[in-house]
């Protein structure tokens, strides 16, 4: 999968597979094993294998010393036959070609799962945004907005926020090509401030739906939310929505952690007391009256187990260990083929990150249509239709889980490209 939120998912994170398996190879497989459960025309899924197109540009920045840095950058566009190319830039040193690729791939089934009238894109810069001051990061921005700005655009690409980017990134990033097209032009981008065109909740979206999620889910297993215990694994933007949310509508939240080690109370956590990473950084342990590790927390005895930090983070080394009698996946590809192949032996349910986690994406089409449409939604309003949204989402793939006997990561998958594959024979190949 991919290192260290979407993502249209600012804090899930990635990381290579334990096995070397690219984020390109991992969404090729999926793509593969969907295919064998539906009757589908091979030369779709033989399109769907390549990206319609993968941008790389050369970055020429001014550090504030004044040597010259030259960083690359990429676009890659996956699929387009529902709608204009959507998905989320990061910077991270990691970011490759492939890791776009891959990707895109992710956002086009995430974009179908949730019937959203767009395609999958990804692109990033690799570097480290760490070492950036924030005017070389805005230098960053600025340049990567004008050596992309004639493949992006509110009705051919909008990019959102991810690993190492944020609102703020997205409005140099709309300013940049606003100012290039001689108009404002919101729509270009998704995630940024309310003030500029940007929508109410779109940080908290997916973390939102991970409890959304993970409500229906407990209560399809016939478990009472009141009565539940859950893990939760990262406490930035996912993962403290998510935990924040659940423990409103009753839930015990008993374990949440950031980068430095994890709380654990079994009588509950009061995750409203615990600053989040945006709120405080690396705060959980400091608030924590017991700490145990990340790894620890991944093998709680919980009802539910939530990995939002990091991908990769369910192996083939702790998948036997995993104690938790269900797991929702709040961060982009927290489980690795193998973990996965496990889990579903041991009849351990995963609810997989292109349902879980679609909040994101999904009010960032709300964005869009705002935008577009020269309109602001109260926040009420995107709390609602996202939940609408989600439930929609959840029944469509609660019906393929229960008429095929298959996993929940294929009953999504299964959704996805069953839309997809109809989109294509509608619209037939260009000769």
């Amino acid at each position: 999968m991919v290192p260290p939120q979407t993502t249209e998912n600012t804090d899930s994170n990635g990381a290579q597979q334990a096995s070397n398996e690219s984020a390109l190879e991992t969404a090729r497989r999926q793509l593969r094993h969907a295919a064998g459960h539906l009757e589908i025309d091979p030369n779709i899924v033989r399109r769907l294998r390549h990206p319609t197109e993968v941008h790389e540009v050369t970055l020429p920045v001014e550090r504030d010393d004044g040597r010259v840095e030259v960083f690359t950058g990429y676009r890659a566009q996956h699929d387009s036959v529902r709608g204009p190319y959507k998905g989320g830039l990061r910077y991270h040193p990691e970011v490759t070609r492939d890791e776009c690729v891959g990707l895109a791939m992710w956002m086009t089934w995430k974009c179908a799962v949730m019937d959203l009238p767009f395609g999958g894109a990804k692109g990033g810069v690799a570097v480290n945004p760490k070492e950036l001051s924030p005017q070389e990061k805005e230098r960053l921005t600025r340049r990567f907005a004008q050596e992309i700005r004639d493949v992006i655009g509110p009705m051919q690409d909008i990019p959102a926020p991810d690993m190492g980017t944020d609102p703020q990134t997205m409005a140099w990033l709309m300013d940049a090509y606003s100012m290039q097209e001689g108009e404002t032009i919101p729509g270009v981008v998704t995630g940024k401030p309310p003030v500029i065109g940007g929508s109410h909740g779109r940080e908290e979206a997916p973390g939102r739906s991970v409890a959304i999620i993970t409500q229906a889910v407990c209560e399809y297993y016939g478990r009472s939310l009141g009565d539940t215990t859950v893990a939760v694994q990262g406490y930035g933007s996912v993962g403290a929505s998510a935990a924040r949310l659940l423990d409103d509508r009753g839930a015990n939240i008993v374990a949440i952690s950031d980068v430095n080690g994890a709380m654990y109370d079994p009588s509950g956590i009061d995750t409203h007391s615990v600053p989040s990473h945006d709120e405080e950084p690396e705060a959980v342990t400091v608030y924590a009256d017991e700490t145990i590790s990340n790894e620890e927390l991944l093998t709680l005895d919980v009802d539910v187990l939530v990995p939002a930090a990091l991908g990769n983070v369910l192996t083939e080394a702790n998948a036997n260990a995993v104690r938790a009698d269900i797991v929702v996946e709040g961060a982009n590809g927290p489980t690795t083929s193998t973990a996965d192949s496990i889990l579903d032996e041991r009849e351990i349910p995963v609810v997989p990150d292109i349902l879980a986690n679609a909040g994101g994406v999904t009010v960032s089409y709300f964005e869009w249509l705002q935008d577009i449409n020269r309109q602001s939604w109260a926040l009420e309003r995107v709390n609602e239709e996202l939940e609408l949204e989600m439930e929609a989402a959840w029944t469509a793939v609660r019906d393929e889980f229960e008429s095929r006997t298959v996993s929940w990561r294929d009953a999504a998958y299964i959704v996805a490209l069953s839309r997809i594959a109809e989109a294509h024979n509608a619209r037939g190949l260009w000769p």
